[in-house]
């Protein structure tokens, strides 16, 4: 068995940067939302959304960065074009989106599917002995989840 420098399996490493370079390209969809929501919003909760979606969107940078860095740790290549990004991502594209309702939902289904992404890495983590990737996904997840809990009581 080939390993890497920190001793995992490297087969097992170059398919965990494969999804965590999916995982990148739906970040990045997502934080583009974001900037695209924090501009846009409109109506009485102008005020309360628009610190929000900053507060989701810098919170997004930093993940972002964090998975890059992590398939760097792992000596894969993060991807970097918007080509790439739009090719892998299941995030939908919310574009001249200015109403609360419709935004916050656009959040939700983003989170849920970054969710579905993380669970799959983190499983896929898990079985090839990546306590740092493993670790990062559970905190994404448990935070997220937290996020949409608030988010859907919003909604209601």
């Amino acid at each position: 068995m080939s390993t890497t420098i920190l001793g995992l399996d490297r087969v097992k490493v170059q398919d965990l940067t494969v999804n965590l370079n999916e995982l990148l390209a739906n970040f990045q969809v997502y934080y583009q939302n974001l900037r695209g929501l924090h501009w846009n919003i409109k109506g009485k909760s102008f005020f309360e959304l628009h610190v929000k979606f900053e507060e989701l969107y810098t919170d997004s940078q930093e993940k972002i960065d964090m998975i890059a860095e992590r398939i760097l740790t792992l000596e894969g290549t993060p991807l970097h074009t918007f080509e790439d990004y739009s090719s892998l991502a299941k995030v939908p594209v919310g574009k001249n989106v200015s109403n609360d309702s419709e935004s916050l939902q656009l959040i939700v289904t983003a989170l849920t599917t970054l969710i579905e992404i993380e669970r799959g890495i983190l499983n896929q983590s898990d079985e090839a002995d990546d306590e740092g990737t493993n670790s990062m996904m559970s905190d994404f997840i448990s935070e997220q989840e937290k996020t949409v809990w608030m988010l859907k009581a919003w909604l209601a």
